[in-house]
């Protein structure tokens, strides 16, 4: 049974999974996301972050609704250490007992030391064969915390970079599962920069044009063509999406860019 239309398959082998926070706002109900991926191959699996702790158990039955259709899942990657993005490791390690936890894993033998035999440290450039496509580690251009990455599945273009594409929004009942493109209206721009003051709060800090660049060039290069972050729903459409990001991201750093 799907909750606020997840999971979703956002692109062959790639699914959505999670569920919606919900908080009261002005008399409204306003939901939003702290999302995890499952990423398939062939012949294996691997879990992009673990979501909020909060919406475990929720993830554990999308997981094993799944489970009849998908490779074993071997691998527990996570962006970065932070609680919403990896507090869930223990729990996800000891339900797949063949799981690794694999990426920049400082700090997590002290969260979770039951399990450090099946930790196993990733560098940017490293990357494992899932069967028909490569889950590759890659340079994160906005970092939250210092032990944050980024990662790309090869075959499909999907691009997860946590919290670094700094888009998060709020949103009502009727865009739960949407892709950002299937909702009218929404105000990315703005959105984009009240996460960036508010969760990456050094951006306020410097002139934000050339990490801006360097993100377009990273988009490009690795030809990117579905970004799945962590808050806020699935960009489908790169070329014609990402640019309202990144004017918000403008707007909140030094350049002081006016929103449109």
């Amino acid at each position: 049974m799907k909750r606020f239309g997840l999971p979703r398959e956002v692109a062959p082998g790639v699914y959505w999974l999670g569920e919606c926070h919900i908080q009261r706002f002005g008399g409204r109900l306003l939901h939003s996301y702290n999302s995890a991926f499952l990423v398939t191959g062939e012949s294996e699996s691997v879990i992009v972050d673990t979501g909020h702790l909060v919406h475990l158990p929720v993830m554990e039955a999308q997981l094993d609704a799944l489970a009849d259709e998908i490779p074993p899942i071997r691998w527990l990657w996570t962006t970065h250490q932070e609680t919403p993005h990896s507090g869930g490791v223990g729990r996800l390690m000891r339900k797949f007992p063949d799981l690794r936890l694999v990426g920049d894993v400082r700090d997590h033998h002290l969260f979770f030391p039951d399990y450090v035999d099946r930790m196993e440290t990733w560098e940017i450039g490293d990357e494992i064969d899932l069967g028909g496509s490569t889950f590759r580690i890659v340079e994160p251009t906005i970092k939250d915390l210092n032990g944050t990455q980024w990662a790309l599945d090869t075959s499909r273009g999907v691009l997860f970079p946590g919290d670094g594409f700094c888009y998060g929004h709020y949103h009502e009942d009727d865009a739960c599962g949407h892709l950002v493109e299937e909702v009218e209206g929404l105000a990315i721009a703005e959105h984009a920069r009240i996460f960036s003051e508010f969760s990456l709060h050094w951006m306020t800090l410097v002139q934000m044009e050339p990490f801006v660049k360097a993100l377009k060039r990273q988009l490009a290069d690795l030809d990117v063509r579905m970004i799945c972050s962590t808050h806020g729903l699935p960009i489908s459409d790169p070329e014609n999406t990402a640019p309202d990001v990144y004017h918000g991201m403008l707007a909140s750093g030094l350049d002081r860019v006016t929103l449109r």
